[in-house]
């Protein structure tokens, strides 16, 4: 099923307005997209899953196969450094629909693919907090882990830069990948204590699409789907994945609930397990398949002990086991919630621990 050319438009329209503070250049594209019916026609004949990230990926996939054509001046991921002018819409116009049959055929079988690695320093603090309570060592399950680059957390460095020019430093010194983020306190909150390193003995994945970035294709997809005037985040997604290449994870293809005991199969059942979401629950299904997944856990949390780490909105996360904290909810500023909940004989032990932006650069700590 398509959407049609007027929900097309809507939709490149109301992208390009969310995408102005944050990319200029994707800004522009979806607005004047939105104005294009062939253009727009192009996304209006995909699935209805499609949206207009979707076909900025494909056009930023397509520019990566042919670097020299002029439209990659204003592509920053691809070393262009021109900034939006007068040229830039009809450059993309052109290329485009010189492509649109491989630009349809893509729409129609890819998926939007977000493996964020500064999402890693929104976690970081989660997961440790999760260890220190466990004793310091623990198995890490990400459910939802595309690419698994989350699942080298504890291989990089972190540096949160604090208001008042404080730092807390965590992670390797000599790490491959090295993460900033921003720091700020809510009224009431002190510093967390973040450990030095932390240990994980063993870890897997949990995708329905799993992505295989040894894989050049592969990898070169994830990075298009990262906004092309956003370079740093293709770097440190690629040096990210390069580091992986050295030691893998497993990841195994499957559902959330129905091949969670399969993901789990991979890891000692003697080790207190660190179950990891980042942006993910929103995507398992229905309401009532993700409230599976939650009575899943809850019950896994009988057998062993098991902390559950999530960066979600707090309507897709926290919620389901710290209800009525409505002043947290992403309805209201759009910055999820980064919390940890341990399942004891008694219910939930759950705690929010901070808010985080949509990629990890920045973070309030909350008052305990």
């Amino acid at each position: 099923m398509t959407i049609g050319l007027a929900e097309a438009r809507r939709r490149l329209s109301e992208f390009a307005g969310d995408a102005a503070d944050e990319s200029p250049l994707y800004a522009h594209l979806a607005s004047r997209a939105a104005e294009d019916d062939e253009v727009a026609g192009l996304l209006a004949a995909a699935p209805e899953s499609a949206g207009p990230a979707l076909l900025l990926a494909v056009a930023h996939r397509l520019i990566q196969a042919d670097p020299i054509h002029p439209l990659s001046r204003y592509y920053p991921s691809l070393g262009g450094f021109d900034g939006v002018d007068g040229e830039t819409w009809p450059l993309f116009r052109e290329f485009l629909l010189a492509h649109a049959d491989e630009a349809a055929g893509m729409l129609a079988t890819r998926s939007l693919a977000n493996n964020e690695v500064r999402r890693a320093a929104a976690a970081y603090p989660g997961v440790a907090f999760a260890a220190k309570q466990a004793g310091g060592k623990i198995a890490l399950l990400e459910v939802g882990t595309a690419g698994g680059l989350l699942l080298g957390m504890d291989k990089f460095a972190y540096r949160y830069q604090c208001d008042g020019g404080e730092q807390l430093v965590a992670g390797p010194a000599k790490a491959a990948v090295g993460l900033h983020c921003a720091l700020d306190l809510a009224p009431g909150a002190v510093l967390p204590k973040l450990p030095k390193k932390l240990t994980v003995v063993a870890k897997a994945g949990l995708d329905p699409y799993p992505l295989d970035l040894s894989d050049e294709d592969e990898l070169a997809w994830l990075e298009a789907c990262v906004w092309a005037d956003q370079p740093d985040r293709v770097r440190l997604l690629r040096a990210a994945a390069l580091a992986q290449r050295k030691a893998p994870p497993e990841i195994v293809t499957g559902d959330a609930v129905d091949d969670l005991d399969e993901a789990l199969s991979r890891l000692p059942a003697d080790a207190p397990l660190v179950v990891l979401t980042s942006r993910t629950v929103g995507h398992i299904g229905d309401a009532d398949h993700r409230a599976a997944f939650v009575s899943r856990l809850a019950a896994l949390g009988q057998e062993r002990p098991l902390w559950w780490v999530m960066d979600e909105t707090y309507e897709h996360g926290l919620s389901a086991v710290l209800p009525g904290r409505d002043e947290l909810a992403f309805a209201r500023d759009g910055l999820t919630t980064l919390g940890v909940a341990r399942r004891t004989a008694d219910g939930w032990d759950a705690v929010a621990l901070a808010r985080t932006t949509r990629y990890g650069a920045r973070m309030t700590w909350l008052a305990a």
